[in-house]
């Protein structure tokens, strides 16, 4: 039974004792505090992510940062959380429901070097810092002369490793440089969407709470929620589910809005970057693209769920058709390292 809040009482956000996490969990703050009219609290919670320092190839990139901070909502510590989406497994434990997905910021990836140096034009010698195998197999295809280094910290920590010369670039997410309002003297390279799509949901957040929140909660984050961003990180995860990949595959997913139609661009690499397998395609979400690609059943929901549900099934076709091209071989050959 849903036991209604007491206004009086702030609404509890639980997050991650970063920097970064605390700047995106106070902003989704300001913004339901102005919404809900009620204070909002932060709650920090140590996850297994922000203790483990091994690599994240190596203990799983995904969920790691999520798993205490979920087990602390449902054990009512808190009222929500606020994650970054690309650190979210695509399973949703039960009991748990996504209620908004604010407008996504930047979802481009950029390089940090110390006099500018374009990524491509780092030489034999060069060092680039990175702990993502997507980033990694992009490096090595981008700049192939120069070495990865896998490395793992806080964003002030990584800028300072090129900063002192330990690294000649690292590779950043652009939305954690704003979100932190970073005013470091290092140059930055945008790394463009075109040719180096980032992982699915980057740049977007995702609020979670349980779906047997009071309802007055569930209204007020639902009053965050940017459509579009839904609808477009929603094809991109379906692509990552579809791939079965987790974070052990080195795959990008983005997906943008053009009028009514959506197109999703998405690439699996090989790990050391030599192959890649990608596809481009752009169509419109409504009922139709349902009865065409996926069950015609579902396409008699209501007309809320029929755009969501035309975006899984997008993602998933996709995943489809990136496994009939081969992807299956450099997925299982990343589980199996």
């Amino acid at each position: 039974m849903t036991i209604p809040m007491n206004p009086s009482t702030p609404i509890r956000l639980g997050t991650r004792r970063s920097a970064l996490a605390q700047a995106q969990s106070g902003h989704v703050a300001a913004a339901l505090e102005k919404v809900s009219g009620r204070r909002v609290e932060l709650v920090p919670i140590t996850s297994e992510g922000d203790t483990n320092r091994a690599s994240l190839s190596e203990i799983g990139g995904q969920g790691i940062f999520a798993t205490r901070l979920r087990e602390a909502l449902l054990a009512g510590e808190c009222d929500f959380l606020v994650h970054s989406l690309k650190d979210l497994p695509t399973a949703i434990p039960a009991g748990l429901v996504i209620a908004a997905t604010p407008a996504r910021e930047d979802a481009r990836d950029v390089a940090i070097t110390r006099e500018g140096t374009p990524l491509h034009e780092l030489g034999t010698g060069s060092t680039v810092g990175t702990g993502s195998p997507r980033r990694i197999a992009q490096v090595r295809r981008r700049a192939p002369y120069a070495e990865v280094v896998d490395i793992r910290g806080n964003v002030d920590s990584r800028l300072q490793r090129v900063a002192s010369g330990e690294l000649d670039a690292v590779i950043l997410a652009a939305a954690g440089l704003s979100r932190l309002g970073s005013d470091s003297p290092l140059r930055r390279e945008e790394l463009g969407l075109a040719e180096w799509p980032t992982a699915p949901g980057q740049g977007s957040l995702a609020v979670e709470t349980r779906e047997d929140a009071p309802e007055e909660l569930l209204a007020a984050l639902a009053e965050l929620d940017d459509e579009r961003t839904r609808l477009a990180v929603t094809v991109e995860r379906a692509v990552l589910e579809g791939l079965d990949a987790g974070c052990q595959a080195p795959m990008a997913a983005h997906a943008s809005f053009d009028g009514a139609e959506i197109r999703v661009r998405t690439v699996v690499y090989a790990p050391d970057g030599g192959r890649r397998i990608g596809l481009d395609v752009t169509e419109v979400l409504n009922g139709e693209y349902i009865q065409r690609n996926g069950s015609g059943n579902d396409a008699d929901a209501a007309d809320g769920a029929v755009p969501m549900h035309a975006a899984r099934e997008l993602g998933l076709s996709v995943a489809r058709r990136l496994l009939d091209q081969g992807a299956a071989d450099l997925v299982s050959r990343e589980h199996s390292s």
